[in-house]
């Protein structure tokens, strides 16, 4: 069984909106319960770690917005490229250029996420407060 191309799409837009605004719950109720997160120079997370990350980036962000560049669907999921914008309560700001490759199982819940950019470019995040 594949999933429609509007399924994901649906699916990827909610996740992208659900961390824009900041919606822990609409981010966890997308994502399946035996989901795989790789993001680079990392390992392999399961939802819990995952997740941990993902609220530190929201309680740590007071802004955050995506401004899509490219996105490819295939079979089941999409690769995209995008821009992540935030700025921190800190007072820095990132423009970080991103890689995603999402894929969603039979139930339409996100299975798997490869993300891929440069560590360094979170750093203004992690800055002390201005």
């Amino acid at each position: 069984m594949t999933v429609a191309h509007d399924v994901v799409t649906d699916v990827a837009d909610r996740l992208f909106a659900a961390i824009e605004a900041g919606d822990r719950d609409a981010i966890s109720r997308l994502w399946h319960d035996d989901i795989v997160v790789w993001k680079v120079a990392d390992r392999d997370r399961d939802k819990d770690r995952a997740l941990r990350v993902l609220h530190w980036f929201i309680d740590t962000t007071s802004q955050r917005r995506y401004q899509v560049i490219d996105r490819q669907l295939f079979d089941g999921g999409l690769v995209q490229q995008h821009i992540l914008h935030a700025t921190g309560h800190n007072g820095g700001v990132i423009a970080m250029r991103v890689g995603i490759i999402i894929k969603l199982g039979v139930d339409g819940r996100i299975s798997r996420i490869d993300e891929y950019f440069d560590p360094a470019e979170i750093a203004p995040l992690l800055e002390p407060t201005t």
